[in-house]
């Protein structure tokens, strides 16, 4: 059976589809989406307390390096298979070399019930990945849309900016925050917090992902039959992602959780980060397609399909 969290995803999403009235609150969601992002970053500061002199920076930089290489790459093939317009494809490029909080706090769910041994520093993976696409995207884009040299104080502004808006985001400033508290005070300075926050996180997740399923549905119906190439896109590039992870974590000789983790990650589209950074610096760019894509199609692929196929997968690679 697969985990049980998922199953609360399929309730919501077949709740969408037949069109029930149930729904989340947007109060309620808004604090699920806080306490599991806290929630994720002190777990991670609590492994990584007392453990901080066996962070290894060069994994750290190939990890990040992954996060922008994956983007770029998906670029030209979002413009010569998907036949995107270069707004639309830089977007997506950007959603896709982006990751997801949520697919990652189901694959730690799934880590935890497994057993499977991970590095201290693998919530890191979330940060590190969530922020290069980002970031080389939107410089692609002003790039290639530029008719003429900027002058040198408008690009400094341009990058800053972009840089200011994605290091204060809210899942990054709670997850960082949360790494930061979690390694200061360890098991326990956290023991007080322990039942609600820790003790009650797969609850959480499963309301979270119940209100995803809903979601996931909204986006969904109708299903825009005239995007078919970008919905094929959508449903098999994860597995590819995937590999890329499984390839990283193999190559690093990380443990098999790890290799988990990260190859969940490479398969996730952002649905929260990007498109708050791709509204507000591209504001031609359809953010609908890429919710289509990345929240409509590839959250419930990898909820529903890719995960439980990754771990396999990797399983297989460290036997």
């Amino acid at each position: 059976m697969p985990d049980i969290v998922i199953a609360f995803f399929a309730l919501g999403l077949l709740a969408g589809l037949v069109k029930s009235d149930l729904k989340v609150p947007p109060a309620i969601y808004e604090t699920l989406s806080i306490l599991l992002m806290l929630t994720l970053g002190l777990k991670g500061g609590m492994a990584l307390h007392g453990h901080t002199q066996e962070l290894v920076i060069s994994e750290l930089l190939a990890i990040i390096a992954l996060g922008f290489i994956i983007p770029l790459a998906l670029f030209p093939l979002l413009t010569q298979l998907v036949r995107l317009n270069r707004t639309d494809a830089i977007s997506i490029a950007a959603h896709y070399g982006s990751v997801s909080a949520g697919t990652f706090a189901v694959v730690m769910a799934m880590v935890d019930q497994s057993n499977l041994s991970l590095r201290p520093e693998t919530t890191l993976y979330l940060v590190l990945l969530e922020l290069p696409a980002i970031i080389i995207m939107l410089w692609l884009h002003r790039y290639l849309s530029a008719k003429q040299p900027a002058s040198a104080g408008e690009v400094e502004h341009g990058q800053s900016s972009v840089l200011h808006e994605a290091l204060t985001s809210r899942g990054v400033i709670l997850l960082v925050g949360g790494v930061v508290i979690g390694w200061l005070y360890g098991p326990t300075g956290l023991e007080p917090l322990a039942p609600v926050l820790l003790g009650g996180f797969k609850t959480l997740l499963a309301l979270f992902l119940l209100e995803m399923g809903l979601v996931t549905a909204k986006v969904c119906l109708p299903l825009p039959l005239n995007q078919w190439r970008l919905v094929i896109f959508a449903a098999t590039i994860p597995f590819a992602l995937a590999w890329c992870g499984i390839a990283v974590g193999v190559w690093l000789a990380l443990p098999a959780g790890s290799i988990f983790v990260l190859a969940g990650l490479s398969a996730s589209a952002s649905y929260i980060a990007a498109p708050a950074a791709i509204r507000a610096a591209i504001p031609q760019a359809n953010i609908g397609l890429a919710m289509l894509a990345s929240l409509g199609i590839t959250f419930p692929i990898n909820v529903l399909i890719g995960l439980p196929l990754y771990q396999h997968w990797v399983m297989l690679m460290t036997a």
